[in-house]
């Protein structure tokens, strides 16, 4: 079986491009960022979940 990735490649994209590395990724792949710039990436799409279950748990 193969890993189901969680978020999707137009959400990581568009994350990377704002923390700055899409080009490496269009270069490289993913394999070619630094864990520091993952890890970067996976915390920003936390914030981004969580802002959104905030905003859609407001009535």
């Amino acid at each position: 079986m193969g890993r189901r990735s969680i978020m999707s490649n137009q959400l990581k994209e568009e994350i990377a491009k704002e923390l700055g590395f899409y080009d490496t990724v269009q270069k490289e792949g993913w394999g070619g960022i630094k864990s520091r710039d993952a890890g970067n990436m996976v915390k920003r799409a936390i914030e981004m979940a969580q802002a959104d279950m905030v905003g859609k748990g407001r009535s």
